[in-house]
């Protein structure tokens, strides 16, 4: 089954959150290995973004998004706590066994 948002075809979520903002996802999360250059082109491109007046809204559709896959995918927030590690006690030096 093929998805289409507003005339788009949407293979993967990573497609999904593209169409939802409006904006490559990699805009504002960056990519691995990116240089200081890259990174600062980015920052500015996403600045420039937030100030043009078609994207206003965009920061209430980041929330709304966000919300949506916290209730969509609880079990990704599920913690559970780690048992701490028992202490260890230095052996003594001399002890007889």
């Amino acid at each position: 089954m093929l998805n289409y948002v507003c005339g788009h075809r949407a293979d993967t979520h990573q497609d999904f959150a593209e169409l939802a903002l409006g904006t490559p996802v990699e805009l504002w999360l960056g990519v691995d290995g990116e240089s200081e250059q890259e990174r600062a082109a980015r920052l500015d491109a996403a600045r420039d973004i937030l100030a043009d007046p078609e994207f206003a809204g965009l920061p209430d559709d980041l929330i709304r998004l966000a919300a949506q896959v916290v209730d969509d995918h609880p079990e990704l927030f599920n913690v559970v706590p780690l048992a701490r590690p028992a202490r260890r006690r230095p052996a003594r030096r001399g002890a007889a066994a």
